[in-house]
């Protein structure tokens, strides 16, 4: 009976000190520290700065010039001196047409001149000796008229000729066929030894102009005031970003169409581009910026701040607590990353852009970064 006691009495501290460091276990679990029950997030402040007015679009490529290149004889294809898709030059060889057909009709001409002015000579010596006998009573005026009038068609003829020599020259130049324009080649459409027409199909070639290019786009017809209003200040800068790339091409607004296309209430625009890297391409889509004008003074949030639920767009307010309100807002433009405000927030507040998928009304948030 004594052994009992004993072993009670050195039992019971060991299991007080097991119960105290339980229950200081739990404790620790019950009280996690302060940031551990706040949301980490990125804070933006609400600024004012100038934002762009702009118009954005999808527009298309358009040839500065194309022009369909033609033979302007009939003959048959020699050689071809460019290749389908060739940047080429102004005045540059593309063709040329087997010249001996062309050769031999200017030999011909050049005859035909030399025959008439012998001829020519002969009856200007006849018109002489008769205007003599003429002059002497001997011969009567008609037929002095006679030869005077063989003479003059002589020379006539002789005119006739040299100017046919001029023609077979045109005809034999035309045989080698050149670049009207700098541009591009199309595909290939015919072939050495082909038969061509004089301006008949198939054409030789088709040769689009890119540097400097225009770009198609089109606007509602309510921006139309807005736009001839801003042309008539100053040239209206326009950005054309061809699809699957990054960098914008500049150019400027040169062309508004005369009427708004009653199909779809929208106004025809150009823009023209240098295009100096060809980076835009005949028919290639691109994303249009037309800028208008700057409103200075707009008060903006970064674009990611925004979030949109049931009853429209809302932001979550930082308050000095370090809790979060959510803040219904009227939203403006969207511009390079920012979006205007319009109405619900002032200028020094903070609002949070990223972690807003934890946030409620309430929560307390500590913060990441500031943008």
């Amino acid at each position: 009976m004594k052994r009992t006691t004993r072993t009670l009495k050195l039992a019971l501290p060991a299991a007080v000190a097991v119960l105290l460091v339980l229950a200081g276990c739990a404790d620790r679990g019950d009280t996690p520290p302060a940031r551990d029950s706040a949301v980490p997030v990125v804070v933006a402040t609400v600024s004012r700065q100038a934002i762009p007015v702009e118009l954005s679009a999808i527009g298309t490529g358009q040839a500065y010039k194309t022009v369909s290149v033609e033979s302007q004889v009939a003959g048959i294809v020699q050689q071809l001196h460019y290749r389908p898709g060739q940047f080429v030059h102004k005045g540059e060889l593309l063709v040329t047409l087997d010249e001996r057909p062309f050769l031999a009709a200017l030999a011909q001409a050049q005859a035909n001149v030399a025959r008439d002015k012998a001829q020519a000579q002969l009856d200007q010596a006849q018109v002489g000796r008769y205007q003599q006998l003429y002059q002497q009573g001997i011969v009567p005026r008609e037929q002095y008229d006679q030869y005077l009038a063989t003479f003059s068609s002589a020379k006539a003829t002789v005119a006739a000729d040299e100017a046919a020599v001029q023609t077979a020259k045109i005809n034999l130049s035309y045989c080698s066929i050149y670049a009207p324009i700098s541009g591009v080649t199309g595909a290939q459409l015919i072939y050495p030894g082909a038969a061509v027409k004089a301006n008949d199909v198939p054409v030789l070639v088709v040769i689009n102009q890119v540097s400097p290019i225009y770009v198609n786009f089109s606007v509602p017809q309510q921006y139309l005031g807005s736009i001839k209003q801003f042309m008539a200040r100053s040239r209206l800068p326009v950005e054309a970003t061809p699809r699957g790339d990054s960098r914008a091409e500049a150019g400027d607004l040169t062309f508004v169409n005369n009427a708004v296309d009653a199909t779809t209430g929208t106004i025809q625009l150009m823009g023209t581009f240098a295009n100096t890297d060809h980076r835009l391409w005949p028919g290639q889509f691109a994303d249009v910026t037309l800028r208008l004008s700057e409103q200075e003074n707009a008060l903006v949030v970064p674009s990611q701040t925004v979030q949109t639920g049931q009853d429209g767009d809302y932001v979550f307010v930082v308050q000095r607590d370090k809790t979060v309100k959510v803040q219904k807002v009227k939203l403006g433009r969207s511009v390079n990353g920012f979006t205007e405000i319009v109405s619900g927030l002032r200028e020094g507040q903070t609002v949070v852009t990223d972690g807003q998928i934890r946030l409620v009304e309430g929560t307390k948030v500590y913060f990441t970064k500031s943008l």
